[in-house]
């Protein structure tokens, strides 16, 4: 179970701001963004751009409490980039011009030109340039969880795609191309825990390194039949790739190919890579050049499908494995991550060099790596939920144990106070409804909140000495005396 120390771990549901719908969102178009609207997690402020209120904040920071004890184990140190960056440094690497309008550009009072930064390669390289001499101080990995805005021409899935977003953008300097390929191994093994921890059924792929440039990349996928990407993978020799990847992969003698499988395929993304029509009639070519954004570029331009809407038919028939021949299978997810080996696309054109043990000159080789937050968790909710709410893996849950008195008596309010108070100094964090509600608008309004275990403090209780617990996701019912409890939420909490 993931904690936030700055965040307390009981809290009473009367004096809490957790302002939950009633009604369903009328503009809400994927789960997340309408069960985040209903449960008092988000709102929004304008076009792609949301106040996180307390629980939706609190899912967000046990996301980011887990990808930075796993930065910090991999080796990495954090740091905290400005926002607003000058025209100069995006200038240098030539993307000031080609970044297209999601780069939103803006005069201070002296006219100077700057930009909000939608990721941050340009800013970290001049920093390391200007500190980093010699072949002794590398190598390094630096990230940061920060603030990013792109000008999306059509936000949409609240979390899933906005223009002001949370994203972990981790960025790795090294002497040579065998050191850089170790980092990168390092940073794929702390990815896989990060998502592991989360409680996430996930998976990574190859992936183009398009627009950013770069030798190889890779994509986490989490995996929800609501997601916008499809894989394939082969059971046979392992290779998983994203469409597009795989279609550009050698295809063995004799196979049929992945773009000629392709023609089956009518969910607006050819296997080659390229959209039929994205919504916004925006192109791929279009897109290509402001998708130069960053470790989590591409969930920015990949558009889930709509509740109701028919999945893409599969590829008919499956086509083969690039590496081995095997047939395909295919997946769909939602892209949660992102890792570039960059090598020297940007310490190049930036002039971000060190002396090695010879003294002579070389270029700085790159990585980088990114984690959008607040997509993370509402990928979370697109694959945990029923038709009641969110049903929330207990590490990055708001809180672990929902505690709910269903009878205003003052002998049930004392023993789910002493109950909370229990649970709280045994480490479980507790959202103790004690609101003067009816039943059935607390259990409505317990469901939204995602937390996975429920404990009622009610009739039973007045009648019998007894408390129901019960996990949110099976909804299997067990009855226990009170100093049962602790016992019951860390079985609960443990599965």
């Amino acid at each position: 179970m993931a904690s936030n120390s700055h965040s307390p771990r009981f809290v009473r549901w009367s004096g809490y701001f957790a302002p939950t719908l009633r009604e369903e969102p009328g503009d809400a178009e994927v789960v997340s963004h309408r069960l985040m609207l209903k449960a008092g997690m988000i709102r929004k402020v304008a076009a792609g751009i949301y106040d996180l209120l307390p629980l939706g904040l609190r899912g967000l920071r046990k996301v980011e409490a887990i990808v930075r004890e796993e930065m910090d184990r991999a080796g990495a140190h954090e740091v905290l980039l400005p926002m607003v960056t000058p025209a100069e440094l995006w200038q240098e690497t030539g993307r000031w011009d080609v970044y297209g309008k999601e780069l939103l550009r803006f005069q201070d009072r002296h006219e100077r030109w700057f930009c909000l930064g939608p990721t941050h390669e340009e800013v970290i390289t001049d920093l390391v340039r200007r500190e980093v001499r010699s072949h002794r101080q590398l190598p390094i990995t630096l990230y940061q969880i920060q603030t990013k805005f792109r000008d999306e021409v059509r936000p949409r899935f609240g979390l899933m795609r906005g223009r002001e977003f949370m994203m972990k953008d981790a960025y790795s300097f090294d002497r040579s191309d065998p050191e850089a390929e170790a980092t990168y191994g390092r940073m794929r093994e702390a990815y896989d825990r990060v998502f592991a921890r989360c409680g996430l059924r996930f998976t990574s792929v190859e992936a183009a390194t398009g627009a950013i440039g770069g030798s190889f990349s890779h994509e986490y996928m989490v995996l929800a039949e609501s997601g916008e990407d499809q894989t394939v993978s082969c059971s046979k020799c392992g290779f998983a790739a994203n469409i597009e990847f795989a279609a550009t992969a050698p295809i063995p003698s004799g196979s049929r190919s992945l773009q000629a499988a392709s023609d089956a395929h009518p969910g607006g993304r050819t296997l080659q890579g390229t959209p039929d029509a994205l919504p916004g009639s925006r192109t791929l070519q279009g897109a290509s050049a402001s998708s130069d954004a960053g470790s989590l570029s591409a969930p920015r331009r990949k558009i889930p499908r709509l509740p109701g809407e028919p999945s893409p038919s599969p590829i008919e028939p499956p086509a083969p494995c690039p590496k081995c021949s095997a047939p395909l299978s295919l997946t769909r997810g939602i892209e949660v991550g992102h890792v570039f080996k960059l090598g020297e696309k940007y310490s190049k054109a930036m002039k971000a060099t060190f002396l090695d043990a010879e003294g002579k000159e070389r270029t700085m080789v790159m990585g980088c790596y990114g984690i959008g937050i607040g997509r993370t968790f509402a990928a979370a909710i697109e694959q945990g939920h029923d038709e009641n709410g969110p049903i929330l893996p207990p590490s990055i849950a708001p809180f672990h144990v929902l505690l709910t008195t269903v009878a205003q008596d003052p002998r049930a309010l004392e023993a789910a106070e002493s109950l909370a108070k229990e649970l709280n100094g045994a480490g479980i964090e507790v959202l103790w409804d004690d609101r003067d509600e009816r039943a059935g608008v607390k259990f409505k309004d317990g469901d939204l909140t995602g937390i996975p275990v429920k404990i009622v403090v009610g009739k039973r209780f007045i009648e019998k000495g007894t408390i129901e617990i019960k996990p949110r996701r099976d909804g299997a019912a067990c009855e226990v005396p009170p100093s049962a409890a602790l016992a019951a939420a860390h079985e609960f909490l443990a599965r």
